[in-house]
């Protein structure tokens, strides 16, 4: 990619505590209107690096660019809080006050902010927009961290593990919320522990490992998965399960279907999850 078609553009980056490397030169683009989401264990390096994307911790080593800007610097300017939106771990308690007032009230330091009862509404709490804060579930309360993430319009979301709390119901309408602002041109950078919240949202990952970053790819080539052994298993008819490994599964069905008769009983294919392959990538690493 063009470094021009990137919002975040990271040459040789580099993050030492005492005689550890923390962040060890990683080198990454994120082009604009991609959703990238950024995995790895704890302590791999993957908070420090956002939190240098952001603007909140300073780098040792290395080149940073979001949107066009250092954020070394640029974070103490209003333009580009203006055009950055963060949603952390936990923005904060607002006890006394309530949803709507909360979020009118960050409506405030923005000067084309969306329609707070809009943003209610897209995060899932329009019946809680008169409830107090302190009244709230913790993935409610999550839903209004990401309801103040959005409500300056970003170009550019940072996303810190934002369905932590989520019934997996309310996980998948979250992930329609993700979906709608990368549909609007909104570049979103995500960390997540939840696998398949990776794979349902991202145009690639990557994974951070020991301070360096070892893999980027969409989720479905990462780890070359698409070129790993399918898992064939099907069920005879005496009712015993069986199972073979094979790199042309499509073949392997031809002759099973031959055999049965043209249907193969409790027929199913996979391939390594991208957890299987993440896993892996990190184990090795």
């Amino acid at each position: 990619m063009n470094n021009g078609d990137a919002a975040i553009v990271v040459r040789g980056l580099r993050k030492v505590y005492g005689d550890r490397a923390a962040v060890d030169g990683i080198d990454l683009e994120v082009g604009r209107g991609e959703v990238f989401a950024l995995l790895g264990p704890n302590g791999a390096g993957k908070t420090t690096t956002v939190e240098i994307l952001e603007g909140f911790r300073k780098r040792d080593g290395g080149e940073v660019t979001v949107l066009g800007a250092d954020p070394a610097t640029a974070s103490r300017t209003e333009s580009f809080r203006q055009r950055v939106g963060i949603v952390l771990q936990g923005t904060g308690e607002f006890d006394e006050l309530t949803v709507g007032e909360v979020v009118r009230h960050f409506a405030r330091f923005y000067s084309s902010p969306d329609d707070p009862g809009t943003v209610i509404t897209r995060v899932g709490l329009r019946d809680k927009a008169g409830a107090r804060t302190h009244t709230l579930s913790g993935g409610q309360k999550r839903r209004l961290d990401v309801a103040l993430g959005i409500i300056g319009r970003p170009e550019l979301l940072f996303l810190d593990e934002p369905t932590t709390g989520f019934d997996p119901e309310a996980r998948r309408e979250f992930w329609g919320l993700i979906k709608d602002l990368r549909s609007s041109g909104t570049t979103i950078v995500l960390t997540t522990h939840y696998l398949d919240e990776a794979e349902a949202l991202a145009d690639r990952v990557g994974v951070i490992a020991a301070g360096r970053l070892i893999a980027v790819d969409t989720p479905r080539l990462l780890g070359s998965r698409d070129e790993a052994l399918a898992t064939v298993s099907w069920r005879t008819p005496d009712g015993v399960w069986e199972s073979a490994q094979s790199a042309a599964p499509t073949a392997l069905i031809t002759d099973l279907a031959a055999r049965y008769g043209g249907e193969v009983p409790a027929l199913t294919v996979t391939r390594p999850t991208l957890e299987d392959v993440y896993l892996e990538m990190i184990g090795a690493a």
